[in-house]
């Protein structure tokens, strides 16, 4: 991709997350600061938000970012689907654009196919108004974080960061993000762009 190329993709995302602030939250109150009067709504400044940003010439190889306000603070590589661009493939497409509700977070998730941290995502509408369904931001590992031994449970090499849709970050970088979102606020959506 050419320097005005990069240049035209930042400028976007950067208008997508000042889009965005308006659905983010601030870290949940204490009982004490609640009992202590109304509270101010967060600022533009202040905002967590979470943008995918997928990569058309190669989706396992995309961005999952973390903003503060309008400041990025990191960026994790992250894939989605198996390598088809066409969102309503169910099994293989990657995650459809969008705003998709962030469901519930969970350290220690212990579902059928996903096991330790994942972000469940709401369903949500591809092009074709096709629902996709089931959708986390997830890694590959047992429900306590820690590596297995089967395939579906140990990180071993870039062709995990194939999927049947969902978002996937490797093992380290998925518990970092953990601690950075509880530690300076959940966003309430993931914004998904290309």
């Amino acid at each position: 991709m050419s320097s005005n190329g990069r240049r035209l993709r930042s400028t976007v995302i950067a208008a997508v997350v000042a889009t965005t602030l308006s659905l983010t939250v601030a870290p949940a109150m204490s009982p004490a600061a609640a009992t202590q009067g109304p509270t101010k709504t967060p600022s533009a400044v202040t905002a967590t938000s979470l943008v995918y940003d997928k990569n058309p010439d190669d989706p396992t190889n995309s961005k999952l970012i973390v903003y503060r306000g309008k400041e990025r603070l990191i960026s994790y590589r992250a894939g989605s689907g198996t390598g088809s661009k066409n969102e309503c493939t169910r099994n293989a497409g990657w995650i459809p654009n969008g705003n998709w509700k962030i469901k519930g977070k969970y350290p220690h998730y212990n579902g059928r196919y996903i096991k330790g941290y994942a972000v469940w995502l709401e369903d949500m509408p591809c092009s074709t108004g096709k629902k996709r369904k089931e959708m986390f931001i997830h890694s590959e590992m047992e429900r306590n974080g820690k590596q297995g031994r089967s395939k579906a449970r140990s990180w071993q090499d870039g062709d995990d960061y194939k999927s049947y849709g969902c978002v996937k970050l490797n093992p380290t970088n998925i518990e970092k993000m953990f601690k950075l979102l509880d530690s300076i606020g959940w966003p309430t959506h993931l914004r998904v762009v290309s």
